[in-house]
């Protein structure tokens, strides 16, 4: 006799609800055994149950379950609604019901039926896991690793990892940590350890042994498809983006239609300047989820970084209509810059903050967003008010301590000293490929980009994450509070590791280079604390400092509400000591490496714009371009918040913008202090670069 095939989880669940006898209950159990290999049959078995047995609890699970293997999801859902109105108590149910709402695009019913199994039935593995999945789609990574560590924790039966499991649900994190490890010193090789572990070590930031940990549980299960997708998301997370792509389409070609498959792969080719990919992935996403706010609002940003500005505020618009308190669909549209508010937004956001149960996260937002709304029809006390909260908010979350940024100042200070340059002089890589562009955001850095990147030999990037990411390798701490070993390490490299840390720097950053150009801008403000590497390690760059009136540059820096990073800008204290301690450490570059850091000023740059672009690319030994100037036709992809505002040619409107709001910016200046006193002559190099050269030492002086 041939042995039939195991039933299936629904199966099972279908054959314990069986409350028909004799032929309907053998013709259920045919239907259950053909649902994964022949849905169809099942389909029609189901229906045929139906008609003997109205409303048969285990016919209409399977009916369901196999209606939506087919794709037809209506049908699906009828079947399961009815099922769910008269068994509201049975898991199985509410997990199948969950399901066909996901798929139907509906994600608040499908995480609330999802849920609803969980509650009835906690050891629902799949249950979990589904649940996690739609948290995620909604951008909601905390909620997100709740049900997925719960989706471990059900689906682990031996003791020891239950109890991991349970201190990891219950974020002890320090618990599971010395259980896991203590496990995995006995079973070195137990996948699902493994990849507890190294879910704790993404939950701490500690990306680097979550990478390695799920490299190996992969190497021992290949197979292991929620471990891949763990992979590929840390990979990410590391700025590995063309390595997270390749885990992600091997997922992909397993489950084409995975959501969160495909919605990772459109942010990670988003990483590598992939905006056409990111954009064909979203607009499929979005018809098969269409109700997705956050799915819509990624959208957006992809349009908005292509230059269709039109359709990226619509995209934003529908983000608003799916879920009206996301904070952060204002704040996009506010982030264009060029965008004005109607009334009825500033109503419908003022609105939304009288909430009491609104979030901090989308509290914040709001009131960035609403500040601009206010600053656009001059209501600028109200505006500076919203501005302020919105700062206070995101400061408390933030832990930033100016100290440590004036310490780490004054340790690159110590270390690089003009003999201490001169000893390594003709070190590092020889290549001319990179252009930075330093400073503090909001300092007219994009429109120095901009105007580069309409050179013919000059291609325009982003911000890019590789000189800080070197450092922090060289660095060495795995905790915030650690020791760093930078920049003092730099001083025990001998010359070819440093020419190595130039190669790989140019390594890292060879995905963003699409067109074939010999030279590319890397505008990461944040890399003047990296200047003295950059000098040791790439002799041969050129290195811009954009610089702006300290009031208008902090000013602006504290009206913005950055993606990540930045987090000195969330409180005028703060910002301007940071403001200070750039200026200090420039000038501390301009006396130990003269000529070697070109500074404009955006004052300089909105009253003689071709005088100073011909001394910019005098420096960059580039010849002069007509196109420079005509850098608002240049239609590149543009990442950062000017973006709108550099597609427009030079304007000055925004010289002063910062002077209406000087009646509350008192602590602001007492905190940038001297730094105010004879600007811009006083932020001047004190050596111009001499004629033609890159360095004084070095004989290079053309790119």
């Amino acid at each position: 006799m041939a042995r039939l095939p195991p039933l299936d989880r629904v199966a099972k669940a279908a054959m314990t609800q069986n409350h028909a006898t004799g032929t309907p209950a053998i013709a259920l159990e045919n239907a259950s055994r053909l649902l994964n290999a022949k849905p169809s049959l099942a389909a029609e078995q189901a229906e045929e149950i139906l008609k003997a047995v109205p409303d048969q609890p285990g016919a209409l699970l399977i009916l369901g379950a196999a209606k939506r293997r087919l794709g037809e999801l209506d049908a699906s859902r009828s079947a399961l609604e009815k099922l769910v109105r008269r068994q509201p108590a049975w898991a199985d149910a509410q997990y199948e019901y969950g399901l066909t709402l996901a798929a139907l695009g509906r994600p608040k019913p499908a995480q609330a039926a999802l849920k609803r199994a969980t509650e009835l039935k906690p050891q629902l593995t799949d249950a979990w896991r589904a649940l996690g999945d739609q948290f995620t789609l909604a951008g909601n990574p905390q909620a997100a690793d709740a049900a997925y560590a719960q989706h471990i924790r059900s689906s682990t039966r031996n003791p020891a990892l239950m109890e991991a499991a349970s201190a990891l649900c219950e974020n002890r994190l320090a618990v599971a940590e010395r259980l896991l490890k203590a496990y995995l010193k006995r079973f070195p090789t137990d996948v699902a350890a493994i990849r507890m572990l190294a879910e704790l070590a993404s939950r701490l930031g500690r990306y680097e042994d979550a990478e390695a940990l799920l490299a190996r549980c992969l190497e021992l299960a290949p197979g292991f498809a929620a471990a891949r997708h763990n992979y590929a998301f840390v990979l990410h997370r590391r700025n590995k983006p063309v390595e997270a792509i390749a885990e992600l389409d091997r997922l992909l070609a397993e489950e084409p239609g995975d959501p969160n498959h495909r919605g990772l792969k459109a942010a990670a080719s988003v990483q590598i300047g992939n905006y056409g990919e990111a954009i064909r992935i979203y607009e499929d996403l979005l018809r098969d989820y269409p109700a997705q706010s956050k799915g819509w609002m990624s959208y957006g940003h992809a349009l908005k970084t292509e230059g269709r500005t039109q359709e990226g505020i619509a995209a934003y618009r529908r983000s608003i209509a799916e879920e009206p308190n996301l904070g952060e669909a204002y704040w996009s549209l506010a982030n264009l810059k060029t965008f004005r508010f109607e009334p009825e937004d500033v109503a419908a956001m003022e609105a939304q903050l009288a909430r009491a149960e609104l979030g901090d996260d989308d509290r914040l937002h709001l009131h960035f967003a609403l500040g601009k709304a206010l600053e656009d029809v001059a209501e600028d006390e109200a505006a500076f008010r919203h501005y302020e909260e919105g700062n206070r908010i995101r400061r408390r979350q933030l832990e930033y301590d100016p100290d440590e940024t004036t310490e780490r100042v004054e340790r690159v200070k110590r270390l690089f000293t003009e003999s201490f340059l001169a000893a390594r002089d003709g070190w590092g890589s020889p290549a001319p490929d990179p252009v930075f562009i330093v400073g503090l955001p909001r300092s007219g850095s994009t429109l120095i980009e901009q105007i580069l990147a309409s050179h013919s030999a000059v291609e325009g990037t982003m911000e890019l994450p590789d000189m800080p990411a070197i450092a922090k390798e060289l660095g060495g701490r795995h905790k915030r509070k650690d020791p760093s070993l930078y920049p003092e390490i730099l001083a025990d490299l001998p010359a070819e590791r440093l020419a190595g840390l130039g190669e790989e720097y140019l390594r890292r950053t060879r995905v963003q280079r699409k067109t074939g150009r010999p030279h590319f801008i890397d505008k990461l403000p944040n890399n003047f604390l990296h200047v003295g590497m950059i000098l040791l390690i790439l002799p041969n760059a050129r290195i811009i400092d954009a610089r702006r009136h300290p009031l208008a540059t902090c000013f602006s820096g504290f009206k913005q509400h950055f993606a990540r990073g930045q987090a000195f800008s969330y409180g005028l204290t703060d910002i301007g000591r940071y403001y200070a301690d750039y200026v200090e450490l420039m000038a501390h570059f301009d006396r130990v490496a003269r000529g070697r850091i070109h500074r404009v000023h955006y004052e300089s740059m909105v009253g003689d714009t071709e005088g100073e672009i011909r001394r910019l690319l005098d420096y960059c030994g580039l010849p002069f371009e007509a196109g420079c100037l005509r850098f608002w036709e240049n239609e590149r992809s543009v990442r950062t918040a000017s973006a709108e505002q550099v597609r427009r040619p030079i304007f000055s409107d925004g010289l002063d913008q910062w002077r209406r709001f000087e009646p509350w910016l008192a602590p602001l200046k007492q905190a940038l202090g001297p730094i105010l006193e004879g600007y811009p002559e006083s932020h001047s190099a004190t050596q111009p670069l001499a004629e033609g050269n890159i360095s004084a030492t070095n004989g290079v002086s053309r790119m």
